[in-house]
């Protein structure tokens, strides 16, 4: 499936320019999760076939990040999944974050204090320089949520890996726009109702083995299991011995919607979907009498920005006191002309 064809899948009211707090649906996903609303509606079907879901959504999710299915934990949030990571690292161990960082990769750690984890934070930008030897965690967004700032990925994990400390990626703000190989990392995670264009509820987070062998499954039940059909009732203990093990018991809603929207991405490929979404966040900020950029996230400080973009009907956001705009497949020329008409006027 290539972008002309994708496109006439969704159907946002012209104008949707934030995609950066909640991506839309295609028509695949729309239509799956109606039918599924409605067989629960009426008890028409037993649950598997939606529990099915989340086998599907792994498996066109490790294909979109380049790593094996056997190394995908399927959860609900970014924050939980984090959580597992953060509860089992050493007591005393030391986290580097930026300070900006959205919480959900950030509070996780700040909460193992009590047992003298410590957690220190430097601007996005001087985060490579400032890892040195007491550091055993680099935790940073690919992208971050506010700015659209795009980290130095390579430059980061240098410094991690000659300071021997683990990097935990939160990719949510970058998964489905930018192209990520999550095999770079320690450990990924993303949560799939942006860019990834799913049903709040469905996260993904990518692990290595040798890390994996270190989490803690403190959250596993019967889904975590080897067989989880034989896991219903009693011990022992008898988890999956991939990252399934990690795995949270799926909101079935959510993971029927995800499956075919991942699918759809990874058919268009992310490669394309990069050079449409920067094209149109480019041509946004030449309105705006800026310099290229590098991310499908725009940070602006207009005075009024909100009040403009509101009376001319787009839907953007503001983070951190400024305008946040975000630019992905189902964005049109015209969204953008019109932010900016807004703007400039």
């Amino acid at each position: 499936m290539d972008l002309d064809t994708a496109r006439p899948l969704f159907v946002p009211e012209p104008g949707w320019l934030n995609t950066a707090s909640y991506g839309l649906p295609p028509a695949p996903a729309w239509e799956a999760l109606q039918s599924a609303l409605d067989e629960w509606r009426h008890g028409r079907v037993s649950w598997e076939g939606w529990g099915e879901s989340t086998h599907r959504a792994r498996a066109a999710f490790a294909r979109l990040v380049g790593v094996e299915v056997s190394d995908v934990s399927a959860g609900a949030q970014v924050s939980q999944l984090v959580g597992q990571l953060a509860a089992s690292i050493p007591d005393g161990a030391t986290v580097l974050a930026p300070a900006e960082e959205f919480t959900s990769n950030l509070f996780p750690w700040l909460a193992q204090q009590h047992r003298g984890v410590t957690v220190r934070t430097v601007p996005a930008r001087d985060l490579a320089a400032a890892v040195d030897g007491a550091t055993d965690v680099v935790a940073f967004s690919l992208v971050q949520s506010a700015t659209g700032e795009v980290a130095d990925a390579d430059e980061v994990t240098a410094a991690a890996r000659a300071a021997g400390a683990i990097t935990v990626v939160d990719a949510t703000q970058a998964c489905g726009w930018l192209p990520v190989d999550a095999a770079a990392f320690d450990a990924v995670v993303v949560g799939t109702y942006k860019w990834l264009l799913s049903p709040r509820g469905s996260a993904f987070l990518v692990t290595r083995p040798e890390l994996r062998a270190r989490i803690v499954p403190s959250q596993a039940g019967w889904w975590a299991g080897d067989d989880p059909h034989d896991s219903y009732y009693g011990p022992p203990l008898r988890l999956a011995a991939d990252a399934r093990r990690l795995d949270l018991s799926p909101a079935w809603f959510s993971w029927v919607g995800t499956a075919p929207a991942l699918e759809l991405v990874a058919d268009v490929g992310v490669d394309a979907i990069h050079a449409w979404d920067l094209a149109l966040a480019d041509r946004f900020r030449a309105g705006l009498g800026l310099p290229p950029g590098d991310s499908a996230i725009v940070s602006v400080d207009v005075p009024g920005a909100a009040d403009r973009l509101a009376a001319a009907g787009i839907r953007a956001a503001v983070r951190d006191g400024r305008l946040r705009a975000s630019f992905h497949l189902y964005t049109t020329t015209d969204d953008v002309d019109r932010a900016v008409a807004a703007l400039t006027a």
